[in-house]
Formats: structure tokens, C-alpha cells, sequence
């Protein structure tokens, strides 16, 4: 069924109508061309589809429209300020921590989220808030290089 949802992408609010269990995912990239957040599996399995929603990392893929009625998500096409990255886009530049890049909006979207509740993680939480992203391309030490480097930024 057809709902008309309102919701904050990016700082700036945003109304959609469409039908309520739609992806989120699929409300991003096909209403929205928000591109960043990646379509990996449909299934909760990869990663490559992480957002925030109200500061917290969340699967757009298996996440209903319904779900974000009302709140605020920060894709990674929102976390730069103007031309300055964010210091976690900043860092995973810095260890090349990336080959093809699909994963990386993901990987650093959910480096964000754990940045904020964890701002000195050990590398057992690190791998724990990255245990459900796949990289293909097998990049995880740069990438947990990456996340120690933005945590030391962030201190």
C-alpha cells in the first residue's frame, strides 16, 4: 500500500510516496539518486547498502521506507562539509584502504557510527562493527588501518 513518508536525508528534509515496505535502498537510489549506499546482496549479508538513520548504522536493503517516517539518515553523499571530506573518508584515502570501491561507502559508513559511540575502539570492536561488510576485492587490513587512523583523528 501507498504511503506518503517524510523523512531527513542529508540535513534536508525529504516526502516520498510509494509503498511502505519499499527498501529504503531502493527509495535512495531510485527517487532520491542518492548512489552511494550499493545494492551487495538484498539480504543483510554484505554491508553495502549502510546508512544512518538518527546516527546508528542501518541495512537499507532489508530497512521498509516505513521504518525512517520522521527521522533523520546520513548517506555518505552527506558526510562532507563543502570540499573537506570527513575525517574517516579522509583516512581511508590516506591507507587506500579501497580497490574497486563498492564496499567503501558502506565500510565507512559504518566507521562513522562506531566512531561516534566508540571513540577509541580496540581493533575487537572494529572488527565487530565491520564483522557483517564483505569486501570483495579482500582490502581488510587497510581497512582496519584506515578505522584505527580515523580514531586516532578523532581522539
Amino acid at each position: 500500500m501507498d504511503a506518503t513518508i517524510t523523512f531527513t536525508v542529508n540535513g534536508r528534509p525529504r516526502t516520498v510516496t510509494t509503498d511502505s515496505e519499499r527498501p529504503l535502498l531502493d527509495v535512495l537510489r531510485e527517487y532520491l539518486q542518492l548512489t552511494g549506499a550499493k545494492y551487495g546482496c538484498g539480504e543483510a549479508q554484505c554491508g553495502a547498502c549502510t546508512v544512518l538513520v538518527d546516527g546508528k548504522g542501518v541495512l537499507a536493503c532489508v530497512t521498509p521506507v516505513a521504518k525512517v517516517e520522521g527521522r533523520a539518515i546520513l548517506t555518505i553523499e552527506g558526510l562532507a562539509a563543502g570540499e573537506a571530506l570527513h575525517p574517516v573518508q579522509e583516512a581511508f584515502l590516506a591507507e587506500n584502504a579501497f580497490q574497486c570501491g563498492y564496499c567503501t561507502p558502506g565500510m565507512i559508513m559504518a566507521t562513522v557510527a562506531l566512531l561516534r559511540e566508540t571513540p577509541g575502539p580496540t581493533d575487537e570492536q572494529i572488527l565487530a562493527a565491520l564483522g557483517g561488510h564483505l569486501c570483495r576485492c579482500g582490502g581488510y587490513p587497510r581497512i582496519l588501518k584506515a578505522v584505527r587512523r580515523a580514531a586516532r583523528a578523532a581522539r
